[in-house]
């Protein structure tokens, strides 16, 4: 397993079971019981899955008395948007080119640039 940042990143938003516990970070704190609520495994398991997310980054967990509320930390996920982007205007670009070419087939150029 790769150790770098992103790669860390990546792998651990790779589990749908990591990616919904994220999701309901994003409402706010939750201790180890709420993030558990909704998943059939055991607490042991849902920890395991807190460090994956922990060792990442994308959480901290902090001390108030008795329990330790999960925290979102969302500057990896700007890593990840980062290296995203490229796509994303690669796809923007083919999207602006067929929406172009659809654009003039409507008009009934049927020679439209399919480039």
């Amino acid at each position: 397993m790769h150790d770098d940042p992103l790669s860390m990143t990546f792998a651990a938003l790779a589990d749908p079971t990591r990616r919904a516990i994220l999701a309901r970070l994003t409402m706010g704190e939750a201790s180890v019981l709420e993030l558990a609520e909704p998943f059939d495994m055991t607490l042991p398991a849902v920890s395991k899955h807190l460090k994956v997310l922990e060792r990442a980054g994308l959480i901290t967990r902090s001390r108030e008395a008795q329990w330790r509320p999960c925290k979102l930390e969302a500057e990896p996920l700007k890593a990840v948007d980062g290296w995203i982007e490229p796509y994303r205007r690669h796809w923007q670009r083919s999207f602006d080119r067929l929406d172009d070419y659809l654009t003039e087939l409507q008009r009934g150029n049927p020679d439209a640039d399919r480039n």
